[in-house]
């Protein structure tokens, strides 16, 4: 029997994964991302599969993302509060960790804020390549917020995009990522409606954060062979898309029984029709089936690709030496002991409580 003499949990930061991000590139990192997720889709039968747990309020979410294969269990803790903002704060934060299946020990602690943005745009591109035109060059981008940046770029770096044509209510928010991407080479356009920036274009990407049943999509606006990524609709009661656009399209979905409840679909009654990206990817059903086609990528975000992304960043940070080690188990000399790590001072408080009271505050002294 293998016995463990110390447990370490890798640990990467918010700042371990910015360093990684800027060593390689932003270019390389959603791609990166989009192999590893496009990979993991290709083995969807391996993996335990649950929709996500949520604990909602009136102006947020928190979320737990679980999922497992035979040899590694990952989760991700996630929020979403619109109203964030206001205070200073991110609309979404997160963590994850990856665990060893056969033990339980932590393998990885990390952030997940900035990696879930990445991994959000590259599962974009996974799907915007088996869905959209080949050809595609120009794409809308609806809500100029956090998200944006990353969807643009993996639009930019992993499909060819040339042009990109935007709009916010916010023109603060627009501003700030024509200024974050002027020197990409992407041609950004400031358009002064949604149905400005969406005529013409081949991929029309939503990514809106207001917790509400919006319509941010109408009938109208849809165009012969487009493919509408709608990214912002992923909690219950959050929705981006008229239903008659998830009708007059062919939709496809990460996770049904999760989608259903969170994203555009939950507008849809339970026999309308969608397919799961893994049986496109896997080659079982068709994605584009015609240049005239519709489609549409109801994306919430599934447990899958925080697996992947878990990953991805462990492997990076490996490769360019990045990161800590926790102590964030007991290292037990007897694993039946665990009582041990505080006897000496229990052992102390018997024998003399004054000289044990003494030493505790010295201790908290010294760690003070």
């Amino acid at each position: 029997m293998k016995h463990f003499s110390s447990i370490e949990t890798e640990f990467l930061s918010a700042r371990d994964v910015a360093t990684i991000v800027r060593r390689q590139g932003i270019a390389e990192s959603l791609r990166g991302m989009a192999d590893y997720i496009h990979a993991d889709y290709l083995r969807w039968q391996d993996f335990d599969k649950n929709a996500r747990v949520a604990s909602h309020s009136e102006i947020g979410v928190i979320e737990l993302m679980p999922i497992a294969d035979a040899r590694t269990y990952a989760f991700k803790y996630v929020n979403g509060h619109p109203s964030n903002n206001r205070l200073g704060l991110p609309t979404v934060m997160a963590f994850g960790a990856l665990a060893n299946v056969d033990t339980g020990v932590p393998l990885l602690l990390s952030e997940l804020t900035l990696t879930t943005a990445i991994r959000t745009a590259a599962m974009s591109a996974v799907a915007a390549r088996a869905l959209a035109r080949p050809d595609s060059v120009c794409m809308a981008l609806i809500g100029n917020g956090a998200q944006s940046e990353f969807q643009a770029l993996a639009f930019h770096h992993l499909l060819g995009i040339r042009e990109i044509r935007l709009f916010d209510s916010d023109r603060q928010a627009t501003a700030k990522l024509i200024a974050n991407l002027q020197h990409t080479g992407v041609r950004l356009v400031r358009c002064a409606s949604i149905a400005e920036a969406v005529r013409g274009a081949d991929i029309v990407t939503t990514v809106t954060a207001d917790k509400t049943n919006a319509t941010i999509i109408t009938p109208d606006m849809i165009e012969p062979g487009m493919h509408i990524n709608g990214v912002g609709g992923d909690c219950p009661g959050k929705t981006e898309l008229h239903p008659d656009v998830l009708r007059g399209a062919s939709v496809f979905v990460e996770y049904e029984p999760q989608t259903r409840i969170e994203g555009d679909l939950q507008q849809m009654g339970a026999d309308f029709a969608v397919t799961e990206m893994w049986q496109v990817l896997q080659g079982q059903s068709p994605g584009r089936a015609a240049r005239e086609q519709v489609t549409v990528f109801d994306s919430v975000g599934f447990a899958l690709e925080d697996y992947s992304a878990l990953r991805f960043m462990r492997d990076c940070a490996r490769r360019f030496g990045i990161g800590q080690k926790l102590a964030l188990i007991p290292d037990l000399a007897d694993p039946k002991d665990l009582f041990g790590l505080i006897r000496p001072l229990a052992h102390a408080a018997v024998r003399d409580p004054v000289a044990a009271a003494a030493a505790s505050s010295a201790e908290e002294m010294a760690l003070a």
